[in-house]
C-alpha cells in the first residue's frame, strides 16, 4: 500500500529556533518550511519534520541517520563544525568514535541539541 509513497523523518525539538541552527547551520540542510509549530528540512529527497513539542524526554536510542560514502571525513567536518561523537562503553571505537559492525559497516553516533541521538554510517562495498 506505501510502497510507492515517499518517506518523511520527524524528530521532535523543545526549542525550534536552537534546532533550526543546528540542522541547517551546523548539518547543512535546507528549510524549506518554517510554521512556527514545525520545521522541515530538505534531506537529499526527504522531509525532515522537526517538531516542537513541550517537553522531550529524548529516546536511548539512534532516530535519524545518514548514509555516507566516507564516514571518517564526514565526522571531521562534524567536528569542524563543533558536533562531539558520543563514546560507548560497549563498542569498540576508533580516536574519531567510529565503531566498526561485524558485517563491516561503520558507524558513530553524535546529538542534537535536544540530545536526540543521530547516526553516521559508511555500509561496506
Amino acid at each position: 500500500m506505501l510502497a510507492n509513497a515517499d518517506v518523511m523523518a520527524f524528530v521532535a525539538t523543545a526549542d525550534l529556533g536552537r534546532a533550526r541552527s543546528f540542522y541547517e547551520g551546523v548539518l547543512g540542510l535546507p528549510v524549506i518550511e518554517d510554521d512556527g509549530l514545525a520545521l522541515a528540512f530538505e534531506a537529499h529527497g526527504t522531509m525532515l519534520r522537526v517538531t516542537g513539542v513541550r517537553e522531550l524526554t529524548p529516546p536511548p536510542y539512534t532516530v535519524l541517520g545518514w548514509s555516507v560514502p566516507d564516514i571518517a571525513a564526514a565526522v571531521r567536518d562534524l567536528e569542524a563544525h563543533g558536533v562531539a561523537f558520543a563514546r560507548y562503553a560497549s563498542f569498540e571505537q576508533d580516536d574519531q568514535g567510529i565503531w566498526t559492525t561485524p558485517t563491516g559497516a561503520r558507524v558513530a553516533w553524535f546529538t542534537d541539541p535536544d540530545s536526540n541521538t543521530l547516526q553516521l554510517t559508511q555500509l561496506p562495498r
